[in-house]
């Protein structure tokens, strides 16, 4: 049973496009892309540095772009049995699902980028990543902080106020590192940015999904393509539990992330660690999976 793995913001890297373009029509593909979303991609993911990259209006249509082009090829004309996607992932998930067109999930993520953008500059908040230990619940919501992602046990992401984030300390025993992202993503303080994302959403026809799609936001696996959009919507404003995915993803007898890869392979062998992960970085890796 395949698991598609799609990877989230925090992925990114510069020149993350570059070993994929020689794919066949993968030029032809970018350049429609670029305008769809109105953004050289090309450019965008092979010769821009990390401080461009990382943007969100830019990192979340490149990540997409990226895992549709390693997971096309891939799959060769073939489905996955299961799909998750990490946070902007879910979009480029629901493409391999057969809910999108490969299209309508960039374009899609390109107005996603740009709304949390949007959001992220209204007010100055940011994320706090935290590793081991025990969170108090009680505690971080009453210095104004919001739980935004559980990756697995022990791996945490709080987001909130800068000020909250400043003056909040984490608990003994716990490290905290401050996250290079523009805003509290999947908290309140996204909630702006609800009303243009679900505009964009209603404007599609979404097909029933051919295999199971894992949702972010509690683990449950769905097939009903308007439920697999709606949920996108919401997940603007909620939690990644991806903890909660791995779960539900226990029947898995093997697993690819796609580009571009590695965080997620990460948290796949410590959640489930018999089962064998690939990590499609360049073509080479697709080699192993044949």
């Amino acid at each position: 049973m395949l698991l598609l793995l799609s990877p989230g913001q925090g992925s990114q890297s510069a020149g993350m496009l570059e070993p994929w373009l020689d794919l066949p029509d993968a030029r032809a593909r970018l350049a429609h892309w670029s305008e769809l979303t109105g953004l050289d991609l090309v450019a965008l993911g092979t010769t821009e540095p990390n401080e461009v990259v990382r943007a969100t209006e830019v990192t979340q249509p490149l990540l997409t772009a990226a895992a549709l082009l390693s997971g096309r090829a891939l799959l060769a004309g073939g489905s996955p049995d299961l799909v998750c996607g990490h946070s902007i992932g879910e979009l480029s998930a629901a493409a391999f699902a057969g809910v999108l067109s490969d299209d309508e999930a960039v374009e899609l993520a390109a107005g996603r980028g740009r709304l949390m953008a949007e959001a992220a500059q209204a007010q100055p908040t940011g994320m706090l990543a935290l590793l081991g230990g025990e969170l108090d619940e009680d505690d971080y919501r009453s210095a104004g902080l919001e739980l935004a992602t559980v990756n697995v046990a022990g791996q945490v992401v709080l987001g909130g106020p800068i000020e909250a984030l400043d003056a909040w300390t984490p608990p003994k025993g716990v490290r905290a590192r401050r996250l290079e992202v523009a805003g509290a993503f999947h908290t309140s303080a996204m909630a702006s940015a609800v009303e243009g994302f679900a505009a964009l959403v209603a404007t599609l026809e979404p097909d029933d999904a051919t295999c199971d799609v894992i949702a972010n936001a509690d683990g449950a696996v769905l097939r009903d393509g308007r439920e697999v959009l709606d949920r996108l919507v919401g997940q603007l404003t909620r939690p990644v539990r991806f903890d909660l995915c791995l779960a539900a993803a226990a029947a898995a007898t093997e697993a690819v992330e796609l580009a571009p890869a590695g965080v997620l392979k990460a948290l796949m062998k410590r959640a489930l660690p018999d089962v064998p992960v690939t990590a499609l970085r360049t073509q080479d890796d697709l080699l192993v999976t044949a």
